[in-house]
C-alpha cells in the first residue's frame, strides 16, 4: 500500500480535519526539504488538493507554505511548472487574512514567469490566475496594479515593437485587472491603458491582440460605465463607436471579430443613451459584417445584439421593425428580411442561458406586434429530401439541402412553442397530461407531399437537432444556483436577467389567444403534435 494513497482526490472527503492537516504539514515538510524532485511533485500534488479541500483556518502554516512553493519555482522545468503556479493559486485562495503580505514576495517572480512563457498559452494562463489569486486576497489589489500598470501602460503604447504575444497576453491581464475592480482601480487602468487600447483596435490586425482587446475594452465599460466620459471627456464616445466600427468591418476575418457582440452588449447595457443616436448605423454594420462572416458563433452573437436592441425599443417595436425595414441589405428587400432568415435558423444554436433569454423573449415581442411587414417575410420552414438513399458528400455538394418556405410569424411561433415544450420538460410539469384525441385542435394534414419528398418537422430543434451546448443553456435557464462565468458577469447589469422565461411565454401565447383568435389558429396549425401540447397547457391553466 502507497503512503500517499489517502491523498488520491477521491478519497479525500474521507480525511479529517486533524489528518489533513498532518498530510498538509508533510507535504509542506517535503517541499522545503533537500529531496528528490519526484518526492517534490508528489507533495505539490498533495497540497494542491488538500489546499482546494480545506478551509482557510485549518492554515495556520500558509505562509511557510507559500515560501516553499516560491523557491520550489525558481526550480521548476517546464513539465513541473504547471503543477507548482496551481499549487500556489490553492495556497492563495487558502492564505484568508494572512495573505495581505504576499503581493510584495509573490508578484514579482509570477509576472516573470508570465513575461518569459508569454508565447506558452497554458504557462501564461496559470501565472494570470495565480495573479487573479493574489489580485482578490485581501489588501493586495491596489499594490499589484501599482506593480503591474505603468509596465502595461508602456507595452500598449508601443504596441507594434513588441515580441510576438506580449501584447495580447498584456490585454488578457488587463481584463483580469478590471474585472469586478472598483471604481478608483478602473480610473487608474483607464487614464494609463484606454486610448492605447482602442488604438490597437483600430490598427492591428494581430486576431490575439484584437480579440483580446475587444474584451478588454467590454471589461472598461462594465466597469467604468457612464463615468468613462467623466474621465475620458467627449472623445470617448468617438473612441468607442469607432472600435465597434472597425470590429464590424466586413473586410475582417470572422474570427478577429469574434468578440464583438460581447463589446456591443455592454454598450447597449451601460450607454444606452449615448448610443440611442447611432443605432441605425450600428445595425447597418452588423449586417454587413453577419452577410460576410463564415462563424457561426460570430453570426450568433452579433443576433443577440440585434435581439436586445429589440428589448431597448420597447413599448415601441413596431417602429424598431420598421426601422429595419428602411435599412437595406445586399441580396434582401431589406434589413429585416436578411436578419429573420439567419435569426430563426440560429436560434436552435444560440448558447448561454442569458443569450437563450434575450433572443427568445424579443422574438415573442416582435410577433406580439402583429405587425404586416412580418407576413411577408418567408424564411426557411421544412427541410425536404427530394431523393431516396444515402447522401454522399459529393451528393450534397451538388444537391444541397432543399427548404420550404413558410411565412415569419409561422417559423416565430414554432420556436417559441419549441422552447415552452423544452421548459416543460425541464421543470417536469407533467401534471396536465392532455389527451391529444380529445384535443379541440385539428391536426393538418400535408396532402402536398409526394412518395419521394420526406418532409421533415418545421421546428427548428426539432429539424436542426439543437446543440448540446443550446439544451445544457436551456437547463440552466433554471439553475439559480450556477456559478457564472466572467461572461455571464459581463451581463448580470442586464434587467432581463429578472425575467422568468415560463411566464414570459405562458403570457405572449395567453395575450396572443386573446387579441387575435384566428390568427392564432392558423399559425397553430404549423406546430408539431408536441409543440401543440406545451401551447395546450399553458392555455388550460
Amino acid at each position: 500500500m502507497h503512503v500517499h494513497s489517502p491523498l488520491w482526490p477521491s478519497s479525500l472527503h474521507w480525511i479529517s480535519k486533524g489528518i489533513c492537516e498532518q498530510y498538509l504539514c508533510n507535504a509542506a515538510h517535503a517541499i522545503a526539504s533537500d529531496v528528490p524532485p519526484p518526492v517534490k511533485v508528489g507533495a505539490c500534488r498533495a497540497l494542491a488538493e488538500l489546499l482546494s479541500e480545506s478551509n482557510q483556518s485549518s492554515m495556520p502554516n500558509i505562509m511557510g507554505i507559500l515560501s516553499s512553493l516560491v523557491d520550489l519555482l525558481r526550480q521548476a522545468s517546464d513539465e513541473t511548472l504547471h503543477l507548482v503556479l496551481e499549487t500556489l493559486q490553492s495556497a492563495i485562495k487558502s492564505g484568508g487574512e494572512q495573505s495581505t503580505s504576499i503581493e510584495l514576495v509573490i508578484s514579482p517572480i509570477i509576472l516573470d514567469v508570465w513575461a518569459q512563457h508569454i508565447a506558452d498559452p497554458f504557462i501564461s494562463i496559470d501565472a494570470v490566475e495565480v495573479l487573479e489569486a493574489i489580485k482578490n486576497a485581501p489588501g493586495c489589489l491596489e499594490p499589484l496594479v501599482s506593480r503591474i500598470l505603468p509596465t502595461i501602460g508602456t507595452i500598449l503604447s508601443k504596441s507594434k515593437i513588441q515580441p510576438d504575444g506580449l501584447v495580447a497576453g498584456s490585454l488578457d491581464l488587463l481584463t483580469m485587472i478590471l474585472k469586478n475592480a472598483p471604481a478608483a482601480v478602473v480610473k487608474a487602468v483607464f487614464d494609463t491603458c484606454f486610448t492605447s487600447t482602442i488604438q490597437i483596435v483600430l490598427e492591428s490586425d494581430d486576431h490575439g491582440e484584437m480579440q483580446n482587446a475587444t474584451e478588454c475594452l467590454a471589461a472598461f465599460i462594465s466597469g467604468g460605465r457612464q463615468e468613462l466620459f467623466v474621465w475620458g471627456g467627449e472623445s470617448t464616445l468617438k473612441m468607442l463607436l469607432s472600435a465597434a466600427s472597425r470590429l464590424l468591418n466586413p473586410e475582417l476575418e470572422s474570427s478577429v471579430s469574434l468578440f464583438v457582440g460581447s463589446y456591443i452588449l455592454q454598450l447597449i447595457l451601460h450607454i444606452p443613451s449615448h448610443l440611442s443616436p447611432h443605432i441605425p448605423e450600428l445595425i447597418a454594420a452588423i449586417v454587413r459584417r453577419m452577410q460576410t462572416s463564415d462563424i457561426a458563433g460570430l453570426k450568433s452573437s452579433l443576433v443577440v445584439i440585434i435581439a436586445r436592441l429589440v428589448h431597448l425599443s420597447a413599448p415601441n417595436v413596431d417602429q424598431f421593425i420598421n426601422l429595419l425595414l428602411a435599412i437595406p441589405a445586399q441580396g434582401y428587400g431589406n434589413s429585416l428580411a436578411y436578419i429573420m432568415s439567419e435569426w430563426s435558423q440560429l436560434q436552435g444554436e444560440i448558447q448561454g442561458a442569458y443569450q437563450i433569454k434575450v433572443t427568445t423573449t424579443a422574438l415573442a415581442l416582435l410577433i406580439s406586434t402583429r405587425h404586416p411587414e412580418l407576413s411577408r417575410i418567408e424564411v426557411n420552414g421544412h427541410l425536404v429530401k427530394t431523393s431516396a438513399g444515402i447522401t454522399t458528400r459529393s451528393k450534397a455538394r451538388v444537391t444541397p439541402d432543399n427548404w420550404t418556405k413558410i411565412p415569419l410569424p409561422s417559423k416565430i411561433f414554432a420556436l417559441l412553442a419549441d422552447t415552452l415544450a423544452e421548459i416543460q420538460e425541464q421543470v417536469g410539469d407533467d401534471a396536465d397530461n392532455i389527451d391529444e384525441e380529445d384535443s379541440d385542435w385539428e391536426e393538418v394534414q400535408n396532402g402536398d407531399a409526394t412518395p419521394h419528398d420526406i418532409v421533415y418537422s418545421a421546428s427548428v430543434p426539432s429539424n436542426a437537432n439543437p446543440s448540446v451546448e443550446h439544451l445544457n443553456a436551456m437547463a440552466k435557464v433554471f439553475d439559480e444556483d450556477e456559478d457564472d462565468s466572467y461572461d455571464d458577469d459581463l451581463a448580470k447589469a442586464d434587467s432581463l436577467n429578472e425575467v422568468k422565461l415560463l411566464d414570459f411565454l405562458t403570457n405572449t401565447f395567453v395575450n396572443l389567444w386573446d387579441s387575435d383568435r384566428p390568427l392564432f389558429e392558423y399559425l397553430c396549425q404549423g406546430l408539431t403534435n408536441p409543440q401543440r401540447v406545451a401551447v395546450q397547457k399553458v392555455l388550460r391553466k
